[in-house]
């Protein structure tokens, strides 16, 4: 069975979704959790870009048994202030970048293709004066020439990288693209290196994305927690541990530990102040929940008719039925029954009568309600 490594940018990365900025308190919390989470790299923020980050990483670094990590352009002095935050970490890793896309070669950094491939050698060894853990990221990889990209895993590699990263930072591919790139990275490198699959959610297909370049060679994947992150946000790391535990068992594995996904989730929504939609893919309100007559006498009578993996596997409490104008007969007797509450065949039948009145009129009815409802028959 294949380890792969999970990455956890939500501090770093995460942290640009509008709105999302967070303390050096906050932070620190987080990345707590993170490491109980089982995650193996935390990438805790850029040293350079702001003394609460600098700070942060700097505090993250000194508690944590993790790989901590700091962000760095291919830059001197980002790659010595990274260093300079991480000089207390057990496991410290600077993540260089540079982009690699003639698009942003030629119009943000304005610079040729031969420049980068110094500029990448030359901090790479830079940063191996503080740390062996070097990973190289290719900011715009997917829109780069492939033999560009190619010969720049083979240089970082040499210079002393041990993981590649390949972003996919607009969001911009589809699954069998992410394959075919990631089939070409990873011969590049040769299994001297690790392979990185960091995706953007632009099309709705970063985890997706994410699933193909794992399948293609990749032994790291970069994601956040509710998938938070800059424009439409980055791949959820809760979706890919769970795909990964549910569709991939006895193939590839990881080090998290799924019961503790809804805590950790809540919690960073509530820190960052961005809620989670209530159909959030296993973390959101109603993942666990049914509102259709029929989906719900299926699940009372065995969870397994509609639901993939039980509830606890994500650390929620049991299925959940919410009485709607959907719901049916059994729906109604289960969360009686949940309740305390018998009634008589004839009141049974008076109950959900007016039951169904009064969900035409509102469109969920609670237990309160319901109970209410039941009183008024006794």
């Amino acid at each position: 069975m294949k380890r792969i490594t999970v990455f956890d940018t939500t501090l770093r990365d995460g942290e640009q979704e509008i709105g999302a900025a967070m303390n050096i308190h906050e932070k620190v919390a987080i990345a707590r959790s993170l490491e109980r989470l089982g995650v193996d790299v935390i990438e805790a923020g850029f040293p350079i870009a702001s003394g609460i980050d600098f700070q942060a990483v700097s505090q993250i670094a000194a508690g944590a048994s993790c790989v901590v990590c700091a962000l760095a352009r291919a830059k001197e002095e980002d790659i010595t202030k990274a260093a300079e935050a991480l000089k207390n970490a057990k496991n410290p890793r600077i993540h260089i970048f540079l982009a690699t896309s003639d698009l942003h070669l030629t119009h943000k950094l304005r610079i040729t293709r031969d420049a980068a491939v110094e500029r990448a050698i030359s901090s790479v060894k830079l940063a191996k004066k503080f740390t062996s853990d070097i990973q190289f990221s290719f900011e715009d990889a997917t829109r780069s020439d492939l033999d560009f990209l190619r010969q720049m895993t083979r240089t970082v590699i040499g210079a002393g990288a041990l993981t590649v990263n390949v972003p996919d930072t607009v969001g911009f591919l589809l699954p069998e693209e992410t394959a075919a790139i990631f089939g070409a990275i990873t011969d590049a490198a040769e299994e001297k290196a690790a392979v990185s699959a960091h995706t953007h959610n632009d099309l709705g297909l970063a985890t997706a994305n994410v699933i193909s370049a794992i399948e293609a060679g990749a032994t790291q994947f970069e994601a956040t927690i509710n998938g938070i992150g800059e424009r439409a946000g980055n791949a959820a790391l809760e979706e890919i541990a769970m795909i990964i535990a549910a569709k991939f068992d006895g193939r590839f594995c990881t080090g998290i530990n799924t019961r503790l996904l809804s805590v950790v989730s809540d919690e960073v929504s509530r820190i960052t102040a961005i809620p989670k939609a209530p159909n959030k893919a296993i973390v959101g309100e109603n993942a666990f929940s049914h509102g259709s007559g029929i989906h719900q006498d299926g699940v009372v009578k065995c969870a397994g008719t509609y639901e993939i993996f039980p509830p606890c596997k994500v650390g929620r409490s049991a299925l959940r039925i919410v009485l709607t104008r959907h719901s049916g007969t059994g729906a109604v007797r289960h969360v009686l029954k949940e309740m305390g509450i018998e009634l008589s065949a004839a009141n049974f039948d008076a109950l959900f009568s007016r039951f169904m009145e009064r969900a035409e009129k509102v469109k969920i009815i609670s237990p309160q309600m319901l109970r209410n409802l039941a009183v008024s028959l006794r």
